[in-house]
């Protein structure tokens, strides 16, 4: 009766560590995944408060349609990870069970609809490019989105046709040569592949 009563304390205390590791696995990623989500949040308060360059480039519906996005995703990751700590620490695996259901149909949500996403961006962005150089806000958003982005147009420089932005070239000596760039290639594409920005 003794050696059982002494195994069963055995596989007790191995059970025991085995669920501290396991319990504190769960709240270090839910910890990460809190952090991710608080990351999200101001990126995406952030981008409404300061409404930045690339709201122009794209319709307002769609802008808007984004941060509420990124911002409602923020905020529940941050819940869901809080939700999560709760449920690791408390032992109560079904919740942290319906917590990773409900963050694994997220991310199958966000894979499957990605696609039409990047569509409507493109087409967005192509809309906007004939308004360069015709109106300021649209001039100056691209010009912003290039130079920060370090990109030349939606897809690359050919978006652009013969009429390459400045904002495309690159500065091949700091300071001094973007428009001495542009002026030299004005007679190919006004900047050459090689001095754009990759996409």
């Amino acid at each position: 009766m003794v050696s059982i009563h002494r195994f069963a304390m055995g596989m007790g205390g191995a059970m025991d560590s085995c669920g501290r590791c396991m319990k504190f696995s769960l709240i270090c990623i839910n910890v990460v995944t809190f952090l991710g989500g608080a990351i999200a949040l101001a990126v995406g308060l952030w981008v409404w408060i300061s409404r930045s360059f690339s709201s122009t480039l794209m319709s307002n519906n769609m802008f808007i349609a984004s941060v509420v996005v990124v911002v409602a995703m923020g905020a529940a990751l941050m819940v869901l990870s809080i939700l999560g700590c709760c449920g690791a620490a408390k032992e109560y695996y079904i919740l942290v069970f319906i917590i990773f259901v409900v963050m694994l149909v997220g991310g199958i949500l966000q894979f499957v609809f990605r696609e039409k996403v990047m569509t409507t961006l493109d087409r967005e962005l192509y809309a906007s490019i004939p308004y360069y150089g015709v109106r300021h806000e649209y001039t100056k958003s691209w010009d912003d989105t290039q130079t920060y982005l370090q990109c030349c147009g939606v897809k690359g420089y050919k978006d652009w046709n013969d009429n390459v932005p400045e904002s495309c070239c690159r500065e091949v000596y700091p300071g001094k040569v973007r428009d001495w760039t542009v002026r030299r290639l004005r007679t190919r594409l006004q900047c050459m592949w090689k001095d754009a920005f990759p996409r």
